[in-house]
């Protein structure tokens, strides 16, 4: 039977949500195969309603169970059979859909049901009846939201008490949503009372973010019919503001994160709400609620669609002290489609939970197999654990900004901007990202501008630049970002989203260099399969690589890859295995994995090296055993290194589109100092990776 654990709120609301991304985080860090069951969910499928949190999980983890595989019943359900006494007949239902998840699984997450109203009284007994049929270990959250330091312990005491009656092994609390400035006194409380013994406790502080509905969940909600920026829905509505006012009193009343809600008619009203948004001077609100079921007159379209980037205008038919009342209504969710909410709750989580801690406790066995989110996901706790500064000289750019955003609520590095201030703060405004700790410098008005220009003339006045050509090139943001690297004013460098490949790099080429053991500069791919990550180099950089640079790309690729905790075994691939085939690309291919063992000798002691080699010989042991039998790499190999640049760019692509593989990178090597190059096709996620990636190249770098 697989692993397991069951988590119960003490209350409804309770930002459990939150705390289940946090756990499924947890999991798939250190485990293949993880199911997520709710015995019982409180929807009405008839009226087509379904489980936010199965979906937001499922979705956001990729998981290949069927909805109808992670719940048992719904709350109808189950109070039908209690009110006809068939209290077994529910148990066993729900341990049959429990087990029919374990068989496939080799961890279960299980979430309880809170409810609010009249249900509500059964929900406790039938939580701890559950986990305890199921033999799982609980978790137990605890609502602090408006509760004083008393209210609290003094509730914690009643639910562990009635558990210990019961006989629930209990793992431990999570206090969430508590008073910030009562965190500390929450968990010295809960120790000094010996409430809980041994057992582990974390107090998560009330995030208003959190609990705040995007202006999507408000439409959705309101079934309201979304005009204008449809990008934008993302934004947190912090509060409402009613405009049945003049103008002039109206703007004074407007605040932060205000959804703004008026009648479709008040042209006055929606034309003054854009320009406060444009405006540098006025709060900026999240959107336009617009009631009565009218929508803007043709000219105030036109004005509207003159904008490059608007907020949010919704509408609704209601009359607007009816809408006003649904608003307030409200209570929000994480939704599968919210990345920046789902971001925000991870780095909330990370940052008050001992992850390593909470592990050891839940997980009797973590497996040896890594999936692509498993990857991903000690990536960026590999980055955190020495956080380096990395520079993006791309700092104008929607997508690179975005990425900055949940870089930065996680916690993984510190961050430069580079571009023009002026514009750079626009964009972060109009997609209402919160950047504060990112740091935004323009070159030509910064301060180390000069000292960048007399430097830059120095390394290259041999080459023919003058003082005067030097001051134009440090301009460039990406010569701006690299000789901050250079003079260690940051520790790495990603570019690539706007500018081409030889933008990016040609700097680095220029004054970084190479290492005093390389002479070219290569690239690997980190190709995460379904339960493996493999590295191909060089696929690309280097079209058509000398058996001295492939030899040293192999070196460079199996030191790349152990560093990402891959085994490197490498295969030096060709059209031939062994001794069987001749040819100048064989023979080209044969001496350079004479070389790279050479080589191997003294830089990487102890690393296994076979070529040539047939891909499918380096990849499928039972092909190894026909052709290369005593080869301790062929059917095994973990590092692919191809002979040119178009057999190896051709192979990534193959395998990406075919076995649905998860790219990382290129990730440049044999620089100096790190700089990794984007495609311009890149998504926000391969960004976010890239940065990681960059970062532990710095983290290795300085530890060498």
């Amino acid at each position: 039977m697989g692993n397991k654990l069951y988590v119960a709120a003490t209350e409804p609301r309770t930002g459990k949500s939150a705390i289940i991304l946090g756990l499924m985080e947890l999991l798939t860090r250190n485990i293949k195969k993880v199911a997520f069951f709710r015995p019982l969910i409180d929807v009405d499928h008839q009226r087509g309603e379904m489980d936010n949190t199965i979906n937001l999980i499922k979705h956001h983890y990729h998981l290949c169970y069927d909805y109808e595989e992670m719940y048992a019943y719904t709350v109808t359900e189950a109070s039908q059979l209690i009110s006809l006494g068939k209290n077994e007949e529910l148990h066993e239902g729900i341990l049959a859909k429990y087990n029919n998840l374990v068989a496939k699984a080799d961890f279960v997450l299980c979430e309880g049901i809170e409810l609010e109203g009249a249900t509500a009284s059964f929900d406790f007994d039938v939580n701890v009846d559950i986990s305890n049929n199921l033999g799982a270990p609980l978790l137990l959250i605890a609502g602090g939201r408006k509760k004083s330091v008393d209210e609290l312990v003094r509730g914690i005491k009643v639910y562990y008490e009635s558990l210990a009656e019961r006989s629930c092994d209990i793992v431990g609390t999570i206090v969430n949503r508590a008073d910030p400035d009562s965190v500390e006194t929450i968990r010295s409380r809960l120790f000094r009372d010996r409430l809980v013994g041994k057992k582990r406790v974390y107090v998560i502080p009330n995030n208003e973010n959190l609990g705040n509905p995007s202006v999507g969940e408000v439409a959705r909600l309101l079934n309201a019919e979304i005009l204008y920026g449809e990008e934008n829905l993302t934004r947190h509505v912090r509060g409402f503001t009613i405009a049945a006012m003049q103008l002039r009193n109206l703007l004074a009343r407007i605040g932060y994160g205000d959804l703004v809600i008026t009648p479709g008619d008040r042209s006055d009203v929606i034309l003054a709400c854009l320009a406060a948004v444009q405006s540098a001077t006025m709060p900026n609100i999240s959107g336009l609620m617009l009631t009565g079921g009218l929508v803007p007159e043709e000219p105030i379209q036109k004005v509207i669609e003159g904008f490059a980037d608007t907020i949010p205008i919704i509408a609704v038919h209601e009359n607007t002290y009816t809408a006003a009342i649904r608003v307030e209504k409200i209570h929000a969710a994480i939704t599968p489609d919210n990345s920046r909410k789902i971001t925000q709750a991870l780095a909330v989580f990370e940052r008050h939970v001992d992850m390593d801690e909470l592990s050891d406790k839940i997980i009797k066995t973590k497996t040896t197999i890594v999936t692509p989110k498993m990857f991903e996901s000690q990536l960026l706790q590999r980055a955190k654990a020495e956080k380096q500064h990395i520079v993006l000289p791309e700092g104008e750019n929607d997508r690179v900004l975005k990425a900055a955003e949940m870089l930065l609520r996680r916690d993984v590095v510190d961050l430069t901007l580079l571009g023009k201030e002026e514009k750079i703060r626009e964009r972060i405004s109009s997609l209402s990202l919160h950047l504060e700790k990112a740091t935004i410098i323009d070159p030509r008005n910064s301060d180390k501008f000069d000292d960048y220009v007399d430097t830059y003339h120095e390394l290259r006045k041999e080459k023919g630049i003058t003082h005067d050509v030097a001051k134009d090139i440090m301009v460039d943001l990406n010569f701006y970002g690299t000789m901050m690297i250079y003079k260690g004013d940051a520790d790495g460098m990603v570019s690539g989203a706007t500018h081409t490949t030889a933008d990016t790099i040609r700097p680095a080429f220029q004054f970084i260099k190479t290492t005093p053991d390389c002479s070219i500069v290569s690239s690997v791919l980190l190709m995460c399969l379904n339960d493996r990550v493999l590295a191909y180099g060089d696929c690309a950089v280097n079209p058509d690589p000398t058996a001295e640079q492939l030899a040293e790309i192999a070196i460079s690729s199996a030191q790349t890859a152990a560093l990402f905790g891959i085994n490197p075994l490498v295969a030096m691939l060709s059209y031939s295995s062994g001794r069987s085939g001749k040819g100048q690309q064989v023979e080209k291919v044969r001496k350079a994995t004479e070389i790279a063992r050479e080589r191997a000798g003294a830089a990487y002691p102890g690393l296994e090296i076979e070529g040539p080699i047939q891909y499918d010989a380096a990849v499928d042991a039972s092909v190894a055993k026909t052709k290369m039998p005593e080869s301790k790499v062929a059917g095994k190999a973990t590092v692919f290194v191809f002979p040119d640049l178009n057999t190896g760019n051709n192979t990534y692509k193959a395998v990406q589109r075919t076995a649905g593989a998860v790219v990382i990178g290129p990730i440049l090597q044999g620089l100096r100092k790190p700089v990794n190059d984007l495609s311009r096709g890149c998504l926000v996620p391969d960004i976010v990776n890239t940065v990681a990636i960059t970062a532990v190249q710095a983290q290795a770098q300085k530890n060498s």
